[in-house]
Formats: structure tokens, C-alpha cells, sequence
């Protein structure tokens, strides 16, 4: 009689850890492309499967929480201007927020320009924290960390 109660608290347990642990609907790729002598642009590239959505950067307070991405400081590199988007921006009136939301379907690409202070071989590194929603929730936020080899 015992095993069987330990046995069902530990099937217990399993259900309840594997429910748990939330999967993310984001495949995340990251690519460096060299533009200029010391100088490149790096591609951090989010795709989602319809029906989820990302936030954009500039997403008002109030509401879901935008994308942010965190680079690690680096002495061998400098960033050049803020992180840019492509993608098909959408901007709609969202009733549960009570803000105009800002977010993009299927595909996003962040675009940051970077400078090397010396030809050596180095990367950028940092986290995007992101959140993604459907129609019916939206999953807790993520940290996403990456490592984008440079030269």
C-alpha cells in the first residue's frame, strides 16, 4: 500500500513539473554580417508560428512587456546607434492592456550596428527579453541570452 501512494505522489509530481515548464513559441536566430572595415551588423532574427506575436521595442508602459535586447558591455566593440526593427509592424487598441499595442506576426529581425576597436576576433553577447501572446494569453516573459561571433 505504501509504494502505491509513493508511486501516485511521484506520477504526481511529474505531471505537475511538466506542466511547469512553459515552452516558448520563438525560434531565435542570430547572424553578423561585416559591412565595413571593423564594422558589422548583427541580426537577431525572431520567427513565430501564427497565431503568437511579439512586442515591439517601443511598446507603451502599461502594457505587455516590449522587446528589449541587453548587450554585455565589451571593451573590444563599440554599439552605433540604437537597435533597429524590420519586420511588418502592427499597432492595434488591445481592451486588456487599455493601450495601443505595438507588435509583429511570423518574423522580426533586430538590427544592431557595431564597431570593432581593433581587427580581433571577438563576439557580442547579451539577452533579449521578450514576451509573446495569442488570441486567448500570453506567456510569462523570457530571457533569452545569445553569443554572436564576430570575424
Amino acid at each position: 500500500m505504501m509504494n502505491k501512494i509513493v508511486g501516485l505522489a511521484f506520477l504526481l509530481f511529474i505531471g505537475i513539473s511538466s506542466f511547469a515548464q512553459i515552452k516558448t513559441p520563438v525560434s531565435w536566430t542570430y547572424s553578423a554580417t561585416k559591412k565595413a572595415d571593423k564594422v558589422y551588423e548583427i541580426t537577431i532574427t525572431a520567427s513565430l508560428p501564427t497565431p503568437w506575436h511579439i512586442y515591439s521595442q517601443t511598446t507603451p508602459k502599461g502594457g505587455p512587456v516590449p522587446t528589449t535586447i541587453n548587450f554585455k558591455a565589451n571593451p573590444l566593440l563599440s554599439l552605433e546607434g540604437n537597435t533597429k526593427e524590420a519586420g511588418a509592424l502592427k499597432t492595434e487598441h488591445d481592451e486588456n492592456f487599455g493601450v495601443d499595442v505595438k507588435y509583429y506576426a511570423d518574423k522580426v529581425e533586430f538590427v544592431q550596428t557595431v564597431r570593432l576597436k581593433n581587427n580581433i576576433k571577438t563576439s557580442v553577447s547579451g539577452t533579449v527579453e521578450y514576451m509573446v501572446c495569442n488570441d486567448s494569453k500570453c506567456l510569462p516573459p523570457v530571457k533569452q541570452p545569445f553569443d554572436i561571433k564576430l570575424q
